[in-house]
């Protein structure tokens, strides 16, 4: 079977998680609450979004916001454990990567975990890589998750579940620029096409 296949079964069998856990998880934790204030402050706030951050890739290597630069980024926060929001913001991604074509070489995504206690960098690999091989996840300690989801303005808190635990997170994918300007942002559900024309709009420095 090639890797494309291997990723796609993968891909199909985190989606199915979707369908059952997300009223679920928005019920029993306020998701939509949560992520209507997320979205608002992204859209009205004259707080910059973005900036500094040091962290751990997939390799475990010591990554900063200056690894990236000159790529546009597609950078969103969740968590491996999540059964619904982060399958279907990775699955958009990866679509929408697809869709880009060859303008894709200019695009990186980042899957920044909230969960670093059980996200380690071979687990956010194994994650990122059943979606699409571009994506990259980022770990590190609760400190640095902490300081860059505040960079970030992103609001994430752990929620006991039984004898475990869940992560109530914001779910926007925010657009950043090859400067490391915060550009764009996209909210859950927003439509492949959407996303796909909105980037292209972007690269090549067209309103879209």
């Amino acid at each position: 079977m090639s890797p494309e296949a291997q990723r796609g079964l993968k891909r199909a069998g985190l989606i199915l998680l979707i369908g059952g856990g997300f009223l679920a998880v928005a019920l029993g934790i306020g998701w939509v609450q949560t992520q209507r204030s997320a979205q608002t402050a992204a859209d009205t706030s004259p707080v910059p979004i973005g900036g500094p951050f040091t962290l751990m890739d997939e390799n475990g290597q010591a990554v900063t916001d200056q690894t990236y630069r000159g790529k546009w980024l597609l950078v969103f926060f969740g968590f491996t454990h999540c059964p619904d929001v982060c399958p279907t913001a990775l699955n958009d991604i990866a679509l929408t990567l697809d869709q880009l074509g060859p303008l894709a070489a200019s695009v990186q995504p980042l899957f920044v975990t909230v969960d670093p206690e059980r996200d380690t960098p071979e687990i956010v690999k194994d994650y990122t890589d059943a979606f699409h091989p571009s994506i990259v996840g980022l770990t590190g300690t609760p400190e640095q998750i902490a300081d860059t989801a505040k960079t970030y303005r992103v609001y994430f808190k752990k929620v006991p579940q039984g004898d475990t635990y869940t992560m109530d997170h914001s779910g926007i994918t925010y657009v950043m620029a090859p400067d490391g300007k915060f550009a764009a942002h996209f909210s859950p559900r927003t439509p492949i096409d959407t996303m796909a024309a909105k980037l292209r709009g972007l690269i090549s420095g067209k309103k879209s």
